[in-house]
C-alpha cells in the first residue's frame, strides 16, 4: 500500500535539513532525494554511465564519480545541458524515493525534495506538501557561513529557485525557520501529530 507521504521542502539555507533531522529524532522515516542523488552520481552509481555518454568523460572525475563543481558550473550556464541531466536523474531519484516510502517503518514518511515547487509538484506522490520558510536574509547569512560561497553566487542560486511566494502558494503546511531552535521543534511536533492523525485516517478510508 501507498505510505502517507509528506513532501518537505524550502529553498536554499532555509532549514529543511534541520527539520528532517527533528522528524527523523521522532522516528519518522525520511527520504532525501539528494541524498540519493548523491549515491547515483558516486564511482559505480548508476547514473555515471548515462552521464559519461550524454556529457562525455571530461565529467566524471579521476575517482569515478561525477565531478559536481564542473557539472554545476556547466547546468548553470546551459539550460539544455541542466534538461538532459534532469532527464537521466529524474526518473531515477523518483524511483529509488518511492522505493525507499514504500519501506518506510513508520506511520508516514517525510520526502525531501530542495526543488519540489520547481520542478512541478506530483499531488499523487504527495498527501501534504511543507515548507520550511525564512526571510531571503536569512537565506543569504545562512548559506555564506555554512558554505563560504560569495553573497553575489548564493544570489545568483536563490534567483535561480521558486521565489518565496510561489513556493508558499503549494504549501499546506508551513514551518517558520525565522526564529530560535526552540520554535522549530515545537512546530515538528505539532505537525508530528497532526500527520499522525492523517495518517491513521488515511488507512481507514482507503
Amino acid at each position: 500500500m501507498k505510505p502517507y507521504t509528506v513532501g518537505l521542502t524550502g529553498g536554499i539555507g532555509s532549514g529543511k535539513s534541520a527539520v528532517a533531522e527533528l522528524f527523523a529524532k521522532l522516528g519518522v522515516a525520511v527520504v532525501d532525494s539528494d541524498e540519493i542523488a548523491h549515491e547515483l552520481t558516486r564511482p559505480g552509481g548508476t547514473a555515471i554511465g548515462p552521464i559519461r555518454k550524454a556529457f562525455g568523460a571530461s565529467l566524471i572525475g579521476a575517482d569515478g564519480a561525477l565531478d559536481r563543481a564542473r557539472m554545476r558550473k556547466l547546468a548553470f550556464g546551459d539550460a539544455a545541458a541542466k534538461k538532459k541531466l534532469e532527464a537521466i536523474l529524474h526518473p531515477l531519484i523518483r524511483e529509488e524515493s518511492a522505493r525507499r516510502c514504500e519501506r518506510a517503518d513508520s506511520a508516514y514518511a517525510i520526502l525531501v525534495v530542495p526543488l519540489l515547487v520547481e520542478d512541478g509538484i506530483d499531488r499523487s506522490r504527495f498527501a501534504r506538501v511543507l515548507v520550511v520558510d525564512c526571510t531571503e536574509a536569512q537565506q543569504i547569512e545562512r548559506v555564506i557561513r555554512r558554505s563560504g560561497l560569495p553573497e553575489s553566487e548564493v544570489r545568483d542560486i536563490l534567483a535561480a529557485q521558486a521565489t518565496r511566494e510561489q513556493r508558499l502558494a503549494f504549501a499546506d503546511d508551513v514551518i517558520d525557520n525565522s526564529g530560535a531552535p526552540e520554535a522549530l521543534e515545537r512546530q515538528v511536533s505539532r505537525l508530528d501529530r497532526q500527520y499522525l492523525t492523517l495518517a491513521a485516517k488515511s488507512k481507514t478510508t482507503s
